[in-house]
């Protein structure tokens, strides 16, 4: 005679029933600050790429939700008989699992890095410092997975939690001594390009004179919050294809820097070249806007690109 046990199921996910304290904890937390970037920061022009690395956060995270789970999946079959002789293998089994989960955290280092994060917020979130209370959910949430899941979570997250870095606005002087060199760098190679193709050109710093018309080369089209968007959408493009070969995703890593020059290159020539055949007003109006996306898929083609002519340095795997 078999004996059937129900249970209820409730209509919340696994993990969801197990981590909505800590989810009601981060909103109390977070909340008031995605409402100040949202009513304020995001609305500039140099930070208008924060709420879709936000919303990058959140996919990634969603795609790696289940090692959020606290207990094993609720579909790992039985071995329990009909007969009942294997319910002590099974309940020694599910200890031992559990017993395993608890021995992969790390309750220490986890709660130093959560009380480093929560220090962090009271100071960034009471001085009005965005870099320390945005960049606070880093140890935050790098804390709370060591002390609930462990290593193994962190490792799994640790991308969306990394690429919460590109939300943070950086200082302003620091951001001010890399754009100038830039803009100059842009400038420079955008003139020699034209020239070379027999364009009326000439430059002065960081403003273009093609025959009547005066083109400043802004801190948009090569400063340094560019240089950042494209270098988290490099980083995404990466995680997203997830190379096995070490050398290949260290590789587009560091290229990524000179692609993004190459993009802004781009884009000030696309510009300036619009301005030269259809007048100031067309350079300046949809075609300055167009040139931002046109821009994003430049970077994304070379990087692509680049990607696949590093997998001829790389040596492909035999497979048994």
């Amino acid at each position: 005679m078999s004996n059937t046990i129900a249970v209820q199921k409730s209509p919340l996910p696994d993990w969801l029933q197990e981590w909505w304290p800590v989810i009601l904890g981060l909103l109390v937390l977070y909340v008031p600050t995605y409402y100040s970037l949202s009513a304020g920061l995001w609305n500039s022009e140099d930070q208008a790429h924060g709420p879709i690395v936000f919303a990058v956060v959140l996919f990634l995270a969603w795609r790696n939700r289940e090692y959020l789970a606290l207990s094993p999946p609720p579909n790992t079959p039985s071995p329990l008989l009909e007969d009942g002789s294997g319910e002590g293998e099974l309940l020694q089994s599910s200890d031992k699992m559990s017993n395993k989960g608890k021995s992969k955290t790390s309750p220490i280092l986890g709660a130093i890095l959560l009380v480093i994060g929560l220090l962090s917020y009271i100071l960034g979130r009471s001085q009005d410092i965005l870099m320390l209370d945005i960049g606070s959910q880093i140890p935050v949430l790098a804390g709370i997975l060591l002390i609930t899941r462990g290593a193994p979570a962190l490792k799994a997250m640790w991308f969306p939690v990394f690429f919460i870095f590109f939300m943070i606005p950086l200082p302003g002087l620091f951001i001010d001594a890399i754009t100038l060199p830039m803009k100059m760098a842009v400038s420079y190679v955008a003139e020699n390009v034209l020239y070379f193709f027999d364009y009326p050109i000439s430059r002065t710093g960081v403003m273009l004179q093609i025959g009547q018309y005066q083109l400043l080369v802004a801190d948009a089209c090569a400063g340094m919050h560019t240089l950042i968007s494209l270098e988290a959408l490099g980083l995404l493009y990466l995680n997203l294809v997830h190379h096995d070969s070490l050398f290949r995703n260290i590789s587009l890593a560091i290229l990524i820097i000179p692609i993004s020059f190459t993009a802004n290159v781009i884009r000030v020539i696309v510009l300036t070249l619009v301005t030269f055949y259809f007048g100031d007003a067309a350079g300046q109006g949809f075609a300055h806007g167009f040139a931002g996306m046109v821009l994003f898929l430049v970077a994304l083609t070379l990087i692509m690109g680049v990607d696949s002519a590093l997998q001829y340095f790389v040596k492909p795997r035999t497979k048994v």
